[in-house]
């Protein structure tokens, strides 16, 4: 008996424990939604807020959604929206949710609408009460109170949280409120879950991490005196906890100046907050957000620029990063991040300065995409000749080898022939891309992209051709090399079969945007892959794979031919041996490789000496071969007679390929 009593006993105090527990801990937020059921003409959103902490009322009618309560500490707000001025349609009913967050004092609403009648749905997130540092006192513990009664409008389907309240239609919702120490509340917190639920704007739910370093927004003040001469603050951490990032705040002695009213400025630190990130999909907000505000006044075009240095983690180099700032004069309603006012810094991976010359929020934009692309403009005008100069040489080498074809049966001409038609496509297709995504938008982009794709592809097996060819005919001088057909069904039909699949699975190709550096909102419209994570790793898998394969076997087959032949005579003549090497290399496709050494100090340079080689690629080629046929003739049958392979056939090898 004694040994369950002791368990008994022991249960029971984990059952005392836990409510306990449960019984002092407070609401850390508060989040209502419902579908409010309105008529079609012009309805409004009503907002009412002021401080204090009696609660709030969420009440609708035929015309007009209200918001009206006590919870803020300060935050004081009267206004009308329409939702036509949301660019949203009105039609008979709208979702939304309101969020409260006491110890933010932030107040969210949430309108789930469609831009036009049979439109997509999207929702737009309006900052009610922007967020602020932690008060002495927090309103929390909404509680239901008062219920109103059934109506044909009025707000269906409410939620508490998860909790569900009622599907019939009421005209109002009121909740009690009571006032804790927020500094309790923070405490609870940061010993609490790391993670809070919320909607983001496809409706789907969320969960964002609360960093338990600094749950709650933190907040300095800074008294400019007579002879003040700038001061810097760092945000402030919990008692006990190393911060690992932070950031400063360096104020100029122009500040001074500038403020007319006060002297008292007021630097607000905040870290993983969730409206901060609204609206960006491709961007995303640094978890460190700081607010530089003076009261009562307005402050912008500073003669000295407020420096912030931000310490985060580490940012690789294909990912820009710019200093933003939310305007919330120009934007009260919804976030909004821009660059103007503020420069940016790069001071390392881990690091990164802001020079503002006005005050509001602050924070670091990184874009998850790979960086814009500099000097876009140049590197299309020179890929754009390139292209329409290599289209020109290729058919002019294709008339040239047909001609030749019929004077001698040379193995090498119709692999040179594949070579030239498989480039003189790619380049057409390349130097119209950007027309065509312009005038034929998505549905013929589809198929252009398809198109470059398998052109790029032949391209590339047609130069892996060359390789295997030329290995052929040093090292395998008494086999005959597979027949013209082969090579055909290898160069044209083996890269047609990746893409058709591609094409089967959808969503691959279309309308790709390309971002330049120097404006970022008006990018450059291609047919290509698209950006999507299938399309990416369609795009390593099957362009980056061979890509790699020619590049590497290139390399290699020409370290091979210069041992073969560099005991010749004539490779002692410079000129024959420049003309070997530079002719196999765009032979080869080794000048592709240059795609992988795109980083370091000599980005740019590489980066332009890829797009020239590449892009006259086929006049390089017309050039070489009509060199190679001069010299041929002026040397009457001598060592460089041999226009299918250059240098790399000698007397020894006439024969057998003339077989």
């Amino acid at each position: 008996m004694e040994p369950r009593l002791t368990d008994n006993l022991r249960v029971l105090l984990i059952l005392i424990i836990l409510i306990s527990t449960g019984l002092g801990s407070n609401d850390l937020d508060w989040k209502f939604c419902g579908t409010w059921r309105h008529g079609n003409d012009s309805p409004s959103l009503n907002v009412s807020l002021s401080t204090g902490c009696r609660g709030i009322s969420i009440s609708a009618n035929q015309s007009s959604l209200s918001i009206d309560g006590q919870i803020t500490a300060q935050c004081r707000r009267s206004e009308v929206i329409l939702l036509k001025d949301l660019g949203l349609y009105s039609g008979e009913e709208t979702q939304f949710c309101l969020y409260w967050e006491p110890l933010l004092d932030q107040v969210k609403l949430q309108v789930n609408q469609t831009k036009e009648k049979g439109g997509k749905v999207e929702a737009k997130n309006l900052t009610l009460c922007w967020p602020a540092s932690m008060q002495g006192s927090c309103c929390t513990d909404l509680s239901d109170g008062s219920t109103a009664p059934e109506a044909t409008y009025g707000i269906k389907d409410a939620v508490v949280k998860t909790d569900p309240v009622t599907d019939k239609i009421r005209t109002a919702y009121n909740f009690k409120a009571q006032s804790v120490n927020c500094t309790v509340l923070c405490d609870q917190m940061s010993q609490g879950s790391t993670q809070v639920n919320m909607t983001d704007e496809t409706g789907d739910i969320i969960q964002i991490g609360l960093s338990p370093e600094h749950p709650c927004a933190r907040r300095s003040e800074v008294e400019m005196k007579d002879d003040f001469r700038g001061y810097s603050i760092s945000s402030p951490a919990p008692k006990g906890v190393s911060v690992k990032t932070t950031t400063t705040v360096c104020l100029p002695p122009a500040l001074k100046k500038a403020a007319k009213k006060t002297s008292k400025v007021v630097c607000t630190f905040f870290q993983n907050n969730s409206l901060f990130q609204d609206g960006h999909k491709h961007d995303r907000v640094l978890d460190d957000v700081v607010e530089i505000t003076v009261e009562n006044e307005v402050i912008a075009d500073l003669s000295e620029p407020i420096r912030i240095d931000f310490h985060h983690d580490f940012i690789p180099k294909m990912h820009s990063r710019k200093c933003v700032s939310w305007d919330t004069r120009k934007d009260p309603l919804q976030v909004n991040w821009l660059v103007d006012g503020c420069k940016t810094k790069q001071k390392g991976a881990k690091h990164t300065e802001c020079l503002c010359n006005h005050l509001t929020y602050f924070t670091v934009l990184v874009q998850m995409e790979p960086r814009p692309v500099r000097h876009l403009l140049a590197l299309t005008a020179i890929t754009s000749l390139g292209c329409a100069v290599s289209v020109i040489s290729c058919i002019a080498l294709i008339i040239f080898l047909c001609r030749k074809s019929r004077r001698c049966k040379e193995q090498s001409i119709p692999i040179h022939l594949g070579l030239a038609v498989s480039l003189a496509s790619l380049n057409l297709l390349f130097f119209l891309t950007g027309v065509l995504a312009n005038v034929g938008g998505e549905s013929v982009c589809v198929w252009v992209g398809a198109g470059l794709h398998y052109t790029l592809l032949s391209s590339f097996i047609w130069m892996g051709i060359e390789i295997f060819h030329t290995f052929w005919l040093v090292y395998m001088i008494f086999i005959p090399s597979p027949k013209p057909y082969i090579w055909n069904l290898i160069g044209f039909v083996l890269p047609a079969v990746p893409v058709i699949i591609l094409i089967a699975v959808g969503g691959i190709y279309g309308v790709r945007e390309v971002v330049p550096s120097d404006d970022v909102h008006n990018p450059y419209l291609m047919c290509w892959m698209t950006d999507t994570s299938q399309a990416w790793l369609a795009h390593y898998f099957t362009t980056l794979t061979i890509l790699a394969i020619l590049v590497s076997t290139g390399i290699v087959m020409l370290f091979l031919v210069y041992r073969k032949i560099r005991t010749r005579d004539e490779w002692r003549q410079n000129r024959v041996a420049f003309l070997s090497i530079w002719g196999l290399s765009c032979l080869f496709g080794t000048t592709w490789g240059l795609t992988f050494l795109d980083f370091g100090p000599l980005s740019d340079f590489i980066l332009f000496l890829s797009c020239i080689l590449n892009s006259f690629q086929g006049f390089l080629l017309m050039l070489r071969f009509f060199t190679l046929d001069r010299m041929r003739k002026q040397a009457d049958g001598s060592s460089l007679g041999s226009t299918s392979t250059g240098s790399t056939r000698q007397h020894m090898l006439q024969a057998q390929e003339k077989s």
